[in-house]
């Protein structure tokens, strides 16, 4: 065995901080471990935790767009797990967070939705 215990963080670059920030921390409630502006790659890393999960939030402006119909190689999507699909479905949208409609996961015959953060990178809720 390898030894590993967990996740110890996912790293996600978008392109525009306070749209980025305020997506994560204000509107999802991710708390920020720690903001750091790294003058020699002109570039934000913003450290949040949410849900248990560190996430490396780069702030790169001059990046590609993400390529996404077909979908690319690849990271595919992020996925929280909570306890009601439907009620956070519509608490994502009173905060503007539109969500595409609730399925079932064929393979857990679970509820799951996705939802996308300012740079389209997909997320989802699944209970």
């Amino acid at each position: 065995m390898l030894g590993f215990d967990k996740i110890h963080h996912i790293a996600i670059i978008g392109s525009n901080y306070d749209q980025s920030k305020n997506f994560y921390v204000n509107l999802l409630g991710a708390q920020v471990i720690r903001e750091t502006y790294r003058e020699e790659r002109k570039d934000w890393k913003l450290d949040l935790l949410l849900a248990g999960c560190e996430i490396e939030l780069f702030i790169i402006p001059d990046r590609p767009k993400r390529p996404s119909y077909p979908e690319a190689l690849g990271l595919r999507h992020l996925a929280f797990q909570v306890k009601d699909v439907e009620k956070t479905a519509r608490e994502l949208n009173r905060l503007g967070i539109e969500t595409e409609p609730i399925r079932m996961d064929d393979i857990t015959d679970k509820r799951m939705t996705f939802f996308f953060d300012p740079d389209m990178q997909p997320l989802e809720i699944h209970e």
